[in-house]
């Protein structure tokens, strides 16, 4: 059961049986829906003995095309040091996910849990695209129209101009791959500030702004405020890991704290409770599509392979979305297509 073997055209994806609050239940679920949804090969790492005992637990008669198991004894905890961990633990699950896309046996990983500890096993096991100087995360939020795409939402608190262009570059292949805009145009790419004006900011905001407006093969719309996080405004909203993790966090608590009134006013009264249930339906599609299990997960960008990063918390359907995003990307060519835009750009700059 551990021998790799897949058809040549067909993707495969490595994923952490082990990860996340609900692993492996959860994370098992979602493999087979995701199976069942699509043509793919899945490696399924982790404590084999208790992997096949959650398959057998759902009667499923699975074939080595589409699943195999890949052993891996350890697990990396959420409150362990993540560079410490996968240097001790180097058949931990997720340690074992990225050495299957670093030895090439798949073109992408999913994995739930600790990002510290996926961030650092894709890393040092699958390595940095040419022209990178740091992977960024990249999360998707919600907008009336496409995703927007907030990179780096907390990978880098330190920045250099040079890295914010290159999360600009490779935001803006992603979703041109995944979500392409309307009329064959490149997806809208803006700088995260404190004003839309040119001038505004700080000493990287400004040469970063300066450094984007230069590059024409970027689409690039000028600055966006925080207000355009959910505004449909740019498709990539580029900054640093620490404005962005700021902003994430601050959108995460919005919405929890709106969930709680909305909740509260509609239990308040009789005319509340009548009002409420007839609403559920729409109410619940609602925050479905604020629901972060809708896109998978978070994308670690910058590394030789697709990496998708679910949330601890997730369940089966997040952990199929993550599946479903990884599959895309690998069929949008995201990664060949990131390295030409990123070498491009260093023979331009060289030159």
């Amino acid at each position: 059961m551990s021998d790799v073997e897949t058809a040549p055209s067909q993707i495969t994806i490595s994923v952490d049986g082990m990860g996340g609050d609900y692993a492996p239940g959860e994370v098992v679920q979602g493999v087979l829906d995701a199976l069942k949804t699509f043509d793919l090969h899945v490696l399924l790492v982790g404590q084999p003995e208790v992997l096949k005992a959650e398959l057998t637990r759902r009667d499923v008669a699975w074939q080595q095309r589409q699943l195999t198991i890949v052993p891996a004894q350890n697990v990396i905890d959420m409150g362990e040091s993540p560079l410490t961990a996968i240097r001790k633990k180097k058949d931990a699950s997720i340690v074992v996910v990225a050495d299957m896309v670093g030895q090439k046996k798949a073109q992408a990983m999913v994995a739930a849990g600790s990002t510290g500890a996926a961030m650092a096993s894709a890393l040092f096991r699958i390595g940095r695209l040419p022209g990178v100087d740091r992977p960024a995360i990249g999360v998707a939020l919600c907008t009336p129209q496409r995703p927007t795409l907030l990179l780096d939402a907390g990978a880098n608190a330190d920045c250099t101009p040079d890295m914010l262009h290159q999360f600009a570059q490779m935001g803006s292949v992603f979703m041109q791959a995944l979500y392409p805009p309307e009329n064959h145009q490149k997806p809208r790419i803006a700088l995260l500030n404190i004003g839309e004006e040119p001038g505004k900011g700080n000493v990287l905001a400004n040469e970063a702004f300066d450094r984007l407006r230069q590059d024409s093969s970027l689409n690039f719309i000028g600055n966006g405020e925080g207000r355009d996080l959910f505004s449909g405004k740019a498709d990539v909203l580029v900054c640093d890991g620490f404005s962005g993790n700021i902003a994430l966090k601050a959108a995460e608590g919005l919405g929890k704290v709106l969930g709680h009134f909305i909740k509260e006013e509609l239990s308040s009264t009789l005319q509340g409770k009548i009002g409420g249930l007839l609403a559920k339906s729409a109410l619940t599609r609602a925050k479905n599509r604020f629901d972060p299990e809708e896109f998978g997960g978070a994308l670690l960008l910058g590394i030789d392979g697709i990496c998708v990063i679910s949330h601890g918390s997730s369940h089966a359907r997040g952990i199929f979305n993550a599946i479903r995003v990884a599959k895309e990307a690998v069929e949008g060519q995201v990664i060949a297509r990131m390295t030409k835009a990123l070498v491009q750009d260093e023979a331009s700059g060289d030159a």
